[in-house]
């Protein structure tokens, strides 16, 4: 005797090819649009009412570097000023607040210019080779893949306060502490 499929079995058969039709699309889905990953860059935050510019030296594979100027509006959130995961454990910011005066600085001299600049080497003898000679703050990020600092202003004062660093990641609730200004130039690591 053969069994003929009822109502109900071609009813389950439908429900299951279905299925098999949406975990496959599913599937294929992944397979087709990578999943993307999770920003990896080092940036600034001006979370003041001031307009700030920032610079950033650095070593990289090709030696130490100096770059400037991104120009943040007040508490315009965040900029990316290098893209991509950090090579360094050490960086270097120096920022200027162009509507109230005073910086965000320290002893680890490099090359500035009042214009955007890229310089190579970004440290050494910056007045012989026409740069000026600006003191940034050292920014230790652990070796991690990513890292914020955030400039803020103090509540008591009209100038700029100490800047607050934050790792790994925007929106987390990481290390934040104040950045003492670095005792002595930056050494080659």
């Amino acid at each position: 005797m053969t069994h003929r499929p009822t109502r109900t079995d071609r009813r389950r058969a439908a429900r299951r090819i279905r299925v098999l039709a949406v975990l496959a699309a599913l599937a294929a889905a992944f397979t087709i649009v990578p999943l993307r990953q999770a920003a990896a860059d080092f940036r600034v935050c001006n979370n003041t009412s001031s307009r700030v510019g920032v610079a950033i030296g650095y070593k990289d594979k090709d030696g130490w570097a100096t770059e400037g100027w991104w120009n943040l509006p007040g508490r315009s959130g965040c900029e990316v000023v290098l893209r991509g995961t950090l090579a360094s454990r050490y960086y270097y910011i120096y920022a200027v607040d162009y509507d109230r005066g005073g910086e965000w600085s320290g002893q680890a001299f490099m090359c500035t210019r009042d214009k955007e600049f890229l310089i190579r080497p970004g440290v050494g003898d910056c007045l012989a080779h026409g740069y000026d000679r600006t003191g940034f703050f050292e920014v230790d990020t652990g070796d991690q893949s990513d890292w914020t600092v955030q400039l803020t202003e103090s509540s008591e004062s009209k100038g700029p306060n100490g800047p607050t660093t934050q790792g790994p990641g925007p929106g987390r609730q990481g290390p934040a502490q104040p950045l003492t200004a670095p005792p002595t130039a930056p050494a080659a690591r």
